[in-house]
């Protein structure tokens, strides 16, 4: 049954006269006429009572109008539904998220963007990168952040800011009276780092740094990620390097300094996803995104 002679029925049922709802239908009566016929054939059952006055609904016909009339809305939602889903607006994302990712800009992002797309799913995963990647590969995640990225064909990355780095020291220490720390100074006290896992990662990062500068630092532990490394502060097991976001991490005698190096010490947030992922969820999260995007210095 077309939708089309749906809207005429319901036209006629409540106009109560063909001439009325050809009129309001912008067409002739002869055609709505013969509309009529055909729906009163195709259901097999009289709809309509014809008099002098005009035309009534019969008692099936009433039953048929309110019938007609939710048929009738749920295709007005189906297509806005869709049209909503082609635009980003309705379905559901999936995002890998990370360690010391989520005590940053991470969750402004994801706030902003569920203001702006209320009617979509989010779903988060906490995920390391090689999960991340694997999960994208798989369709099982839509977008990722991480650091880091090696290149790789089928996925894409874009940096959303550069993060300078902090030194995580337990308050006895006497480094903590320093206001910032040379970065040179790591080589004289024993660091932990993070993640352990794949790699290359942050703690390759912190390396390399150290071997541009001359110097082979003391690592007496790695671990999974941010907040065990700063727990390990706390407890004056070391000192460990941070990014800016991990410093929003707040333990019982652990103070956060700036690390101090030419050129400053600073590790990518970026955000990953499916090479040639065009569908209307990921730009609409994406357009998001680049709101926060930091130019570096």
């Amino acid at each position: 049954m077309e939708l089309r002679l749906l809207k005429s029925f319901v036209a006629v049922a409540e106009e109560g006269a063909i001439g009325r709802a050809a009129a309001r239908l912008n067409i002739t009566q002869p055609p709505l006429t013969r509309q009529m016929q055909q729906l009163e054939e195709e259901i097999g059952a009289q709809l309509f009572n014809r008099n002098a006055r005009g035309i009534e609904t019969t008692e099936v016909g009433r039953l048929f109008l309110q019938e007609a009339k939710n048929i009738l809305a749920l295709a007005d939602q189906a297509l806005e539904r869709t049209l909503q889903a082609s635009q980003g607006k309705l379905g559901r994302i999936d995002i890998g998220i990370f360690g010391s990712g989520i005590f940053g800009i991470i969750p402004k992002m994801l706030l902003a963007y569920r203001q702006a797309f209320p009617e979509v799913n989010v779903v988060l995963h906490s995920l390391n990168k090689g999960e991340q990647v694997a999960a994208l590969r798989q369709r099982r995640l839509t977008v990722g952040f991480n650091r880091l990225l090696q290149d790789a064909p089928d996925i894409d990355s874009e940096v959303i800011l550069w993060e300078p780095l902090y030194l995580a020291i337990n308050r006895t220490e006497p480094l903590s009276r320093e206001r910032e720390i040379p970065w040179l100074e790591l080589a004289n006290h024993p660091l932990v780092l993070f993640p352990s896992g794949s790699r290359p990662s942050f703690i390759d990062r912190v390396l390399e740094l150290c071997r541009q500068d001359g110097f082979q630092p003391k690592v007496v532990q790695e671990v999974g990620d941010a907040v065990n490394g700063v727990a390990l502060v706390a407890s004056g097991f070391g000192v460990c390097i941070v990014p800016e976001s991990a410093t929003n991490l707040k333990l019982p005698g652990v103070l956060y300094r700036p690390l101090k190096r030419n050129p400053p010490p600073k590790v990518d947030l970026s955000c990953i996803y499916r090479a040639g992922d065009d569908s209307p969820i990921l730009q609409s999260f994406l357009a998001i995104a680049r709101t926060f995007r930091v130019a570096p210095d």
